[in-house]
């Protein structure tokens, strides 16, 4: 089942199977999301949930068990409830499940509400800790904007000028190698060997958003200063590019296959509820 909200700006539609982001579109009925083409990658805007990234061995351990998760989560692969609605809001759920406690052992819900504000939509994530223990998490998002034309018409400008150490995957786990993303003017102008190694995670940064210019205009803006990391993604000759904020990142090789010492791992306690959001402002 698709959603729609709409004001007098935009328009955006989501998908009840993930609550995933398919559409959004300006008032010239311009289309700044991914199509979702297969042939390149098809998905839109996924909700990446409880993990992001890869697990070493996709698995965990907990409480003398082994568990096993597949990448980025479940939560992109659930159908949602719609719980709320209106004409420019609509929030979705889900809760754990015996389905998601053989691969997840903690008791959850998950709201995400999506609500257009002017010339902005913004993207808001409610996990709530349904359980008596201390529950371990992270949460992304994986947004796909469709860049048509010359992918190198286009570029990236941070809101800081900073220095911009990434790390590079290896076999879907972050390896200890980095480089550095030059900036002139807090700007790189996209090339496909940039994304050679897959995506350019950044674990930290002093960036609050990022924009994006065709031909040295502004189209639109990511926004998100709650979230500590962020990955930036396409894949060869794909005319999209992902902007994705994050709560954690994969594991390393090194890493012990304890959610609780898992770097970038959230906690959350019993009955608590964690609460981010991000936006994307269409210029």
């Amino acid at each position: 089942m698709k959603t729609v909200i709409t004001n007098t700006f935009l328009t955006a539609t989501i998908n009840s199977f993930g609550a995933e982001l398919c559409s959004l579109k300006d008032t010239n009925n311009e289309e700044y999301l991914w199509e979702g083409n297969p042939d390149f990658w098809g998905k839109h805007s996924p909700i990446l949930f409880p993990i992001v990234g890869t697990l070493k061995n996709n698995s965990f351990d907990f409480d003398g068990r082994k568990y096993h998760l597949s990448r980025h989560g479940f939560a992109r692969d659930m159908q949602f409830e719609l719980i709320d609605k209106n004409m420019n809001s609509a929030t979705f759920s889900i809760k754990s499940s015996e389905e998601t406690l053989k691969v997840y052992p903690f008791k959850f819900e998950l709201h995400i509400t999506y609500t257009l504000d002017n010339t902005s939509l913004s993207i808001e994530y409610k996990v709530i800790n349904k359980g008596r223990l201390k529950m371990p998490f992270s949460i992304g998002a994986h947004p796909a904007f469709a860049l048509s034309g010359n992918f190198e018409n286009y570029a990236i400008e941070f809101e800081k000028e900073e220095s911009l150490k990434y790390y590079l995957l290896e076999n879907d786990l972050i390896s200890n190698k980095t480089k550095t993303l030059e900036l002139l003017n807090k700007q790189v102008t996209l090339n496909y060997p940039l994304f050679e190694n897959d995506a350019l995670i950044f674990k930290t940064l002093e960036s609050n958003s990022v924009t994006i210019l065709e031909n040295s205009n502004p189209k639109f803006r990511v926004h998100f200063k709650d979230f500590p990391s962020l990955g930036i993604w396409t894949k060869m000759n794909a005319p999209f590019l992902c902007i994705e904020p994050w709560f954690g990142y994969s594991d390393t090789n090194e890493s012990s296959g304890n959610l609780f010492e898992k770097e970038g791992i959230q906690i959350l306690g019993a009955n608590e509820t964690f609460k981010s959001e991000f936006s994307i402002e269409i210029l």
